[in-house]
């Protein structure tokens, strides 16, 4: 097997992503930027709870910040962290790139 510079890493972000209310949430803080927990919550048909535990594992992947002033908890989106899961399908572009690349010399050359 393949290892990658920051493979832990990756691993967590795209677990992080798999749930589809994690990415619904990071994608709210994308366009709304930083937003009270209480607000998020209120976009879902969730409990509060139910909310915080999936901004806890966004957060763990280092997908978002919490801030915490007084009682109120904002959560931020950190989105340079996704920079690894590009980085890592540019990897994979590129590779598929040069097999195709190698397929059409061979059959330019009438090798197949």
């Amino acid at each position: 097997m393949v290892e990658y510079p920051n493979d832990q890493r990756l691993s967590e972000i795209l677990k992080a992503v798999s749930d589809t209310t994690r990415r619904s949430l990071l994608t709210q803080l994308c366009q709304q930027g930083t937003s009270r927990v209480t607000d998020l919550a209120s976009l879902y048909d969730m409990s509060l709870n139910a909310i915080s535990k999936h901004i806890k594992v966004l957060e763990k992947a280092g997908l978002v910040a919490r801030r915490t002033i007084g009682r109120t908890h904002w959560i931020e989106p950190r989105i340079e962290r996704v920079q690894l899961v590009e980085k890592w399908f540019k990897q994979l572009k590129s590779i598929w790139e040069l097999r195709l690349e190698r397929l059409d010399e061979i059959l330019k050359d009438g090798g197949i």
